[in-house]
């Protein structure tokens, strides 16, 4: 199977969660205000909900945010809140920080215990099933968002991270990302035959030119990692179209809104504890894909 990350790499200490890569650990003043409102739309007839997915479903440390496991959830992540402008709708949530496709079927494990796998959660009379997984398979956002920045200090104004994984390597993970993705939406079918299911994809996390310091990347790492980023958008796209589910994009939608953006939707390399794990969703981007997520489910 295709790796990303050589084995060496693959033992890199993630602080937090386990596979989800949390930056510097300094905690600043808290910066503005964000929004943390319900979103608006009309309710959909859904009875029970089971959202599945990583940390960009989970939204660590946004607060309020459940420190009792390993998967730091937050009370307010786009579930929560899609949940909560539906009445009558009963919500399982078990995305986790750190999940893997492969935490669909097998236990999550890692400094808080373990959890079962998520698939657990499913049954005959689930009838919304939303899916955010692949960023963490083969380490993937552990190589972008932190060895790379680890290259960097060492080669600041060059590639460093371009040179250490060719191209050929990064398209068998995506496509590796593809395939799984697709296994889940079909695992979630067999145990969920009347289920919807929404696959949701990633954000743009990269600036499409430019640098900052709140992504500490080489100079000449920019154009990888934002290729990297919209490689996994795609994949995951191509998985819910290979599979037959419905697809909610994030891509076009957070477009303006990267790490170094003037409104950004990701936090930067500092984790804040009452705002959101370096390099992961603030709760601006978690209502925003509650909106987007609403006017899906009210179409029909």
């Amino acid at each position: 199977m295709p790796r990303l990350l050589p084995a060496a790499v693959l033992a890199l200490t993630i602080a937090l969660t386990s596979g989800c890569w949390a930056g510097d650990a300094d905690e600043p003043a808290p910066g503005p205000a964000r929004a943390t409102g319900s979103p608006t739309g009309a309710p959909a007839a859904y009875d029970q909900y089971v959202a599945l997915g990583d940390s960009y479903t989970a939204a660590p440390l946004v607060p309020p945010t459940d420190t009792s496991n390993l998967c730091l959830r937050s009370g307010v992540n786009y579930p929560a809140l899609v949940a909560e402008a539906m009445p009558g709708t009963t919500l399982t949530d078990v995305s986790c920080s750190g999940a893997a496709t492969q935490n669909a079927t097998t236990p999550q494990t890692g400094r808080g215990g373990s959890v079962p796998p998520q698939l657990d959660a499913l049954s005959r009379a689930t009838d919304l099933v939303t899916i955010g997984l692949g960023g963490n398979d083969h380490a993937l956002f552990a190589t972008l968002l932190g060895r790379c920045t680890q290259l960097a200090v060492a080669d600041p104004a060059g590639a460093p991270c371009t040179a250490a994984y060719p191209e050929a390597d990064t398209a068998a993970t995506l496509a590796d990302i593809r395939r799984n993705v697709a296994g889940v939406v079909a695992a979630v079918r067999d145990r969920s035959p009347h289920a919807r299911i929404v696959v949701v994809g990633y954000p743009q996390i990269v600036p499409e030119s430019g640098t900052c310091d709140l992504l500490p990347l080489a100079a000449g790492d920019y154009p990888f990692a934002r290729a990297v980023n919209q490689g996994l958008a795609r994949a995951v796209r191509l998985a819910a179209d290979d599979a037959r589910a419905d697809y909610l994009d994030l891509w076009a939608p957070s477009t303006g809104h990267d790490i170094c953006a003037a409104d950004p939707w990701i936090n930067g390399r500092v984790t804040t504890a009452n705002e959101a794990l370096a390099y992961h969703p603030f709760a601006v981007e978690q209502a925003a894909v509650a909106d987007l997520l609403l006017g899906m489910l009210t179409e029909d």
